[in-house]
């Protein structure tokens, strides 16, 4: 399969890449690195990913940015981050993506495990995490020509543990590899709007 793998040199995504790279064709895709380069927070940034890489039979995005800060200290612009970028990304990849997608073809979001188990500073993330679980949900059943769509909500992974551990006390980590055995599942089996938890 050729399948496109946006935020490849992430902690998830550079792990999705060893799982999947054994067997597929991988296009690398970043904000400023890899194969091709796409801020998916840009509608035209996205369009213009997609007529350069023509048709896929797997999108993965293991991409999106959100505001970690105290409820108390947010406004609606804190908000608009998580909501522009991660959320509404993801979502522009399918509206759009689905016109190069060939049939058959699947879909793979990123959502998280704060949208059912929160953490303090995590209220951006939460919202955006339970809203591509439900997008996903909703849009599995509307989707022609055998397209799939499902979204991998990890927990923190080990390999992050550095950058995030503070945020999640009493927390297991997961190995990141378990994590890309969640997104082969989805871009290799048949399942469609479900949401594979790694926790």
């Amino acid at each position: 399969m050729k399948i496109l793998l946006i935020g490849a040199s992430g902690t998830i995504g550079s792990a999705v890449d060893r799982e999947l790279a054994q067997r597929h064709e991988i296009v690398r895709i970043g904000r400023n690195s890899g194969d091709l380069q796409v801020d998916i927070s840009d509608i035209q940034s996205i369009r213009a990913l997609f007529e350069k890489t023509g048709r896929f039979d797997a999108l993965i995005c293991a991409a999106g940015n959100v505001t970690f800060a105290p409820l108390a200290e947010m406004s609606a612009v804190h908000f608009s981050l998580g909501l522009a970028d991660k959320l509404m990304g993801q979502v522009n990849l399918l509206l759009i993506g689905r016109e190069y997608a060939n049939d058959g073809a699947s879909f793979t979001f990123t959502s998280g495990v704060l949208s059912h188990d929160p953490i303090r500073s995590g209220a951006s993330a939460a919202l955006v995490n339970g809203a591509i679980d439900s997008f996903v949900r909703a849009a599995a059943i509307e989707l022609p020509r055998g397209l799939r769509i499902n979204s991998v909500s990890p927990t923190v992974l080990v390999e992050a543990m550095d950058a995030y551990g503070p945020y999640f006390r009493g927390y297991k980590p997961v190995p990141g590899a378990d994590v890309a055995l969640a997104y082969a599942k989805s871009v290799e089996g048949l399942q469609t709007g479900q949401t594979f938890h790694v926790l």
